[in-house]
């Protein structure tokens, strides 16, 4: 009974390991997003040939980060890091007008891969302290949001910088990607547990797995 109470225990309090892609056109501040994220701290950063790879932890959930470069002779390779992507970040230079055409082209040629048809999507409107910004309504109808129709997505405004935004896009990410796989669909106990053995008995099992 006690081995059974403490696998009951385990998976309500194990940490949730999720993979996560982001991508976007070069210069969209997704270095800076990831080392904001892993050390809560601006990093200078140069353009990224190739790849980055952390892991963020975030309240009970591990992301595995790739963060992938962005510049065009590079794109080709996006497709090498799909498999197994449980949530794609599209960041996007919300002040880089002259290349959001470029930035919807490529974030729905991702889409239609066959690898990333099941990852929900966050978008990052990012760099939103420059003064000529799109806000996220704007960036949303420059790049098509509204036609992925069969696609979980989200637009959140961020500043890289200063970490506005990013927690609020990875909670809503976190969310969606558990109820997307079933992470949340643990056996439902409608009864407190309480009454379902006494409180003290609780009160020990606890304390003994905290201990342990």
């Amino acid at each position: 009974m006690g081995l059974s109470f403490a696998k009951l225990f385990s998976r309500l309090f194990a940490k949730k390991e999720m993979r996560i892609l982001m991508v976007g056109l070069d210069a969209a501040g997704k270095t800076t997003i990831l080392y904001k994220l892993k050390l809560g701290e601006i990093v200078t950063t140069i353009p990224t040939i190739g790849f980055n790879v952390e892991t963020v932890e975030y309240k009970n959930i591990s992301f595995t980060v790739w963060d992938v470069g962005g510049q065009d002779k590079i794109r080709p390779l996006w497709r090498h890091y799909f498999q197994n992507t449980q949530g794609l970040i599209f960041v996007v230079d919300s002040n880089d007008r002259d290349r959001v055409v470029e930035a919807r082209d490529e974030l729905h040629r991702m889409l239609n891969e066959d690898e990333l048809r099941d990852a929900v999507l966050l978008v990052f409107a990012n760099k939103q302290d420059l003064p000529n910004a799109m806000n996220a309504a704007e960036i949303t109808d420059k790049l098509g949001l509204h036609s992925l129709r069969q696609r979980h997505w989200y637009i959140q405004s961020t500043c890289a910088t200063s970490g506005e935004g990013l927690y609020e896009g990875l909670d809503w990410l976190s969310n969606n990607i558990a109820n997307k796989v079933g992470l949340d669909s643990q056996p439902t106990y409608a009864i407190p547990l309480c009454i379902l053995f006494s409180c003290d008995l609780f009160l020990s099992l606890f304390i003994g797995l905290m201990a342990g």
